[in-house]
């Protein structure tokens, strides 16, 4: 059994799900899964991950996990006890082999009862894969590339740089996950002198003392195209429900659903004032970077009062080029996920769930960088294009 606790999952799940169940109880969604690598034979491992998704939905939050959430400041006690009731429910998903080798793995059902389903469901089907393709896996060659890592992250004129764990959902396998960190708590350190700022895995944040770590999710505000009052406002009226659900916490805004152009017209003073920072995900970061420094001067705010978080592909490399360019310009923070979970020398599957309706709508993301959109309806595309003013890809 893969998941063995529902908190084996991000925290933002659980942020995004406390605001669902406050703001939105009734919305109904979609999900659609996506692998990105050509080629990749999934087939053969539907039932495997049949039985694992059957065992997830069995799951139910024990006494010490609602306790651990329950003693997070921006989660409300009527949210954990709502917890303490659920179960995920099989019958809102459907995995099926597709005659291509492929597999097609469909959420359909209340968000509120769905929105736990993506990070261990991409879990499950990263580690039946690898467990199936490498029987033997090279441990020692993972270990090698995570020590000269921690090598590189130790230079000198670096004490200052922090990463967390965003890697749950693409992780090579549970186990392999929990001793990377382990090693990190113990060659990186924590708190305000490590270098190890914390993880967005709930459960090994419980379990290893770890600081809980998230932001708002792409789903999220694209759930907003259905559920504000008008599509182009759509992005306002995520941001400032956000802000009305955690009044002053989880104060990180999500810039990439749109693309930057549309988010920095609709990122106003106000909103460069109330929230905490900015999140990139899609894009060149360093242009990102750029771009999000001379907006809040532009907008009469110091940047060095501002988190700008990098969670996008990062490499222990990409990190140390980002932090030499803004340290000491504003606040950091870099989110790694995949090339630190999953790197033994295999190549890591490019693996998404995506929202693709809400109350029977499409809504869509529209990324900085070509293909990691994901949305069936082209006319709804070009519409959300001519709405948000964005340039078709050429």
């Amino acid at each position: 059994m893969i998941i063995t606790s529902l908190l084996d999952t991000d925290l933002y799940k659980f942020t995004m799900m406390q605001a669902v169940l406050h703001q939105f109880p009734s919305a109904q969604v979609s999900y659609k899964f996506k692998c990105r690598n050509p080629g990749v034979n999934l087939a053969p491992y539907v039932q495997e991950i049949r039985d694992e998704i059957r065992s997830l939905c069995s799951l139910h939050f024990q006494d010490a996990e609602l306790s651990w959430l329950r003693s997070l400041r921006f989660i409300k006690s009527d949210f954990v006890d709502f917890l303490g009731l659920f179960r995920l429910n099989e019958k809102y998903i459907q995995v099926n082999a597709l005659p291509n080798g492929e597999i097609d793995i469909n959420i359909q059902g209340p968000w509120l009862h769905t929105i736990l389903f993506e990070i261990p469901v991409l879990a499950i089907v990263n580690e039946v894969y690898f467990r199936n393709t490498h029987k033997v896996p090279d441990f020692l060659e993972g270990r090698h590339r995570l020590d000269q890592k921690i090598e590189a992250l130790h230079a000198e004129r670096l004490s200052d740089l922090k990463i967390a764990d965003y890697g749950t959902r693409r992780r090579f396998s549970k186990a392999w996950h929990e001793e990377l960190l382990r090693v990190l708590i113990s060659k990186l350190g924590t708190g305000s002198s490590g270098q190890l700022a914390g993880t967005s895995n709930a459960l090994f944040a419980m379990k290893l003392g770890l600081t809980p770590l998230g932001t708002m999710a792409h789903e999220y505000l694209q759930a907003c195209q259905a559920l504000g009052p008008r599509l182009r406002d759509s992005q306002v009226f995520g941001f400032e429900t956000w802000a009305r659900e955690y009044r002053g916490d989880l104060g990180i805004a999500l810039s990439d659903v749109y693309g930057i152009e549309p988010f920095l017209r609709d990122f106003d003073m106000y909103f460069c004032k109330l929230f905490d920072g900015a999140r990139h995900d899609s894009g060149d970061p360093f242009n990102w970077g750029e771009r999000m420094i001379a907006h809040y001067r532009h907008n009469r705010v110091d940047p060095m009062t501002k988190t700008l978080i990098f969670s996008d592909g990062l490499t222990v490399e990409k990190i140390i080029a980002l932090y030499q360019q803004f340290c000491g310009r504003c606040q950091l923070a870099f989110g790694i996920g995949t090339n630190l979970t999953n790197d033994l020398g295999y190549e890591p599957l490019q693996i998404v769930i995506k929202m693709t309706q809400c109350n029977g709508q499409p809504v869509a993301k529209l990324s900085d960088t070509p293909g990691k959109g994901m949305c069936d309806d082209e006319k709804y595309l070009a519409y959300l294009r001519q709405v948000f003013e964005i340039a078709p890809c050429a």
